[in-house]
């Protein structure tokens, strides 16, 4: 699981996030990561975006399983 620290908020975030929480009855914690999800939700990550961050860097593709070899191109 991925964590974020997020440094000087503009005065005033932190309460209303607080706030907006109590009133869902939530955490801080699950505000954020709903606010978060909700504001990326119309711009989703491409294979590109998750495969170029330390994220993808323990998938398993299991291409070893497959039995390919690897070929060059003739030119």
């Amino acid at each position: 699981m991925e964590q974020i620290v997020i440094r000087n908020l503009p005065a005033g975030t932190k309460a209303a996030l607080r706030a907006r929480a109590d009133r869902r009855h939530r955490s801080v914690e699950a505000e954020v990561r709903d606010v978060l999800s909700q504001a990326l939700a119309g711009d989703p990550a491409t294979i590109v975006d998750l495969l170029s961050t330390d994220e993808g860097a323990e998938i398993d593709c299991g291409v070893e399983q497959l039995g390919l070899t690897a070929r060059s191109a003739d030119l």
